[in-house]
């Protein structure tokens, strides 16, 4: 019954019957779930008494381990004489289909306790508002109750906050020692890792340059139908869902160049496409992401493209309610490919410029927040592009010319600049890291960074047998000599 304040008007009690309904039916679904919604609501929150009993049913099931669907909840009901009170078999089967698969459960959670804590808010403010128009009225009695009441409210927000602020929470210990120093890249070799377990892989570069050709190739090795992607090993996943945002029937096309009906029951039980705009804006619900891939059994999102999630991309708002999004995402150990565009470039930029953080579209937030940052460089319809590693998560990957072969939706390293493959056709002559670094990067000054990386591969092939290094000498009156490699005589008469 609706609290009255003396005047005879009743006062309309604040409740969500959807968000109730969605709860219950969550938990129903998923009884892990319940974990996480008994951290946020005491039995009380319920304003439906029904709902109440359910809850409490619910509680017991998940306590004793047993299932919590219709029927081992009707039956929970049953034994304690409530089943036909709550609305018998059909009402918990209309709770049932209220939510989907525990999605969006702790959501819900928060809708109901707003309203309750609401409702206790107007009860306190009734007693108050009665006790101080009563005939003869004690103001110092008035104000203990307008004190022991917000007291109560205070402890009731800290019990509620608790499971919310502590979720997350780990003490210093575990949380250096439990946190796995690294993890198998999920593509990419450990110390030439292209996309990090745990963090996003963000895929740029202007349009038609193969970004989709390359996600659609990572995604068939997620499902395990490829091994490698541009010679780099991909970790098999679960299920992927596939946000085709921009132009998804061009996408579903180029699907078609590299499935076929062999791959059917992988494809519909292990892929999920997303066709168009999403259902809402990643900065007014920025745990929309994290529960598409709950809903969908999920365990690898890809987002193509950013442009078409996020409102205004040069927008620093957006670019952070987009980077919270993200990490809701990978906090729930989700995996996240993101397919995104350049900056428009100007008439006097060269396509052979060395491509920059600085050129990826919109707010740097969007970068700050990846783990590792791709970039596909080149013009529309280009056989051959290549790829820069602007962001790292270890050593840098490239760049590599990547050779597509569109009419079968492919993609290859071109070879022809590996280093060994370069030291063999230097023969007896070998190189220098600067003369590696020229041929690799196609720059006639490299920086430092390319003197250095070139100077690292050389002396890995050393390491590994496949080089022979050849110390230079110091300057001198007559000059100095920098130091050389040659490939391992083993490898030179096997090619020649």
């Amino acid at each position: 019954m609706a609290p009255d304040t003396g005047s005879g008007t009743p006062v309309p009690m604040q409740h969500d019957a959807d968000a109730e309904m969605a709860v219950v039916g969550s938990c129903m679904y998923q009884s892990a779930v319940i974990d996480a919604v008994r951290q946020v609501l005491e039995p009380g929150d319920f304003y439906q008494p029904a709902h109440t009993t359910i809850w409490h049913a619910l509680l017991q099931l998940r306590k004793e381990g047993a299932p919590t669907d219709a029927i081992a909840l009707s039956h929970q009901l049953k034994s304690t004489g409530d089943l036909t009170r709550v609305g018998g078999p059909p009402y918990l089967h209309t709770l049932a289909s209220a939510a989907s698969v525990g999605s969006g459960a702790e959501y819900y959670a928060d809708i109901v306790r707003h309203h309750a804590d609401l409702r206790a808010l107007q009860a306190t403010a009734v007693r108050v508002l009665q006790g101080a128009t009563a005939p003869g009225a004690d103001p110092a009695e008035v104000r203990s109750l307008l004190t022991a009441s917000l007291s109560e409210a205070a402890d009731r927000a800290r019990r509620s906050s608790g499971g919310r602020l502590q979720r997350y929470a780990t003490d210093g210990w575990s949380f250096v020692t439990d946190t796995p120093a690294s993890t198998a890249p999920v593509w990419g070799t450990p110390g030439k890792t292209a996309w990090a377990s745990g963090e996003s892989l963000m895929l740029v570069g202007p349009p038609g340059v193969g970004k989709s050709t390359i996600a659609q190739q990572i995604v068939l090795a997620r499902l395990g139908l490829l091994a490698q992607v541009l010679d780099m090993p991909v970790q098999q996943g679960e299920k992927v869902l596939y946000i085709a945002a921009d132009r998804p029937s061009q996408l579903a096309r180029a699907f078609t160049r590299v499935v076929d009906q062999a791959h059917q029951d992988i494809l519909r039980q292990r892929l999920v496409f997303w066709s168009g705009p999403l259902p809402a804006s990643l900065n007014a619900e920025p745990q929309l992401l994290t529960e598409l891939a709950a809903e969908h059994g999920a365990d690898t999102v890809v987002i193509d493209s950013l442009k078409d999630v996020v409102g205004k991309l040069t927008d620093d708002e957006a670019g952070l309610a987009y980077n919270n999004a993200r990490q809701q995402l990978l906090r729930d150990g989700i995996e996240l490919l993101e397919l995104h565009h350049q900056r428009k470039q100007g008439p006097d930029a060269s396509r052979n410029q060395r491509p920059v953080l600085d050129q990826v579209y919109g707010s740097a937030w969007f970068t700050a927040g990846a783990g590792s940052v791709l970039f596909l460089n080149g013009a529309a319809g280009d056989p051959v592009v290549q790829l820069h590693h602007l962001k790292t998560v270890d050593d840098e990957i490239g760049p590599l010319p990547v050779i597509h072969d569109h009419p079968r939706g492919t993609s290859r390293v071109d070879t022809s600049l590996d280093p060994l493959t370069l030291l063999r056709q230097a023969g007896t002559h070998g190189l220098t890291a600067r003369q590696l670094a020229t041929q690799t990067t196609g720059e006639a000054n490299p920086r430092p960074a390319d003197l250095a990386k070139a100077r690292r591969r050389l002396e890995a092939l050393t390491k590994s047998g496949h080089a022979v290094q050849e110390t230079g000498a110091g300057g001198g009156a007559g000059g100095g000599q920098a130091t050389r490699w040659t490939a391992a005589t083993r490898h030179i008469s096997a090619v020649s």
